[in-house]
């Protein structure tokens, strides 16, 4: 058994995609889809939990509205 093994638990892996940013009128990380409140507790769920948010995650992402502002919009306006 390797070392690595060793520490392998049969669990949800954690969705982090390490792109922590919290959208400033939803509340949710832009990068992971979850609250903060889930990303604080994450640890400390079990399976049922955290399956019943993973299934919730890719309906929360069209909630985050795209900036205007930014590279793409200078672009846009040809500056």
């Amino acid at each position: 058994m390797t070392k690595d093994a060793v520490w392998k638990r049969n669990e949800i892996e954690s969705p982090c995609v390490q792109v922590c940013v919290v959208h400033p009128e939803e509340r949710i990380c832009t990068g992971c889809l979850r609250s903060i409140d889930e990303i604080t507790r994450w640890s400390k769920m079990d399976a049922d939990e955290r399956s019943a948010i993973m299934a919730e995650l890719p309906s929360r992402a069209p909630r985050l509205k795209k900036r205007r502002g930014g590279r793409a919009a200078r672009q846009a306006r040809g500056v």
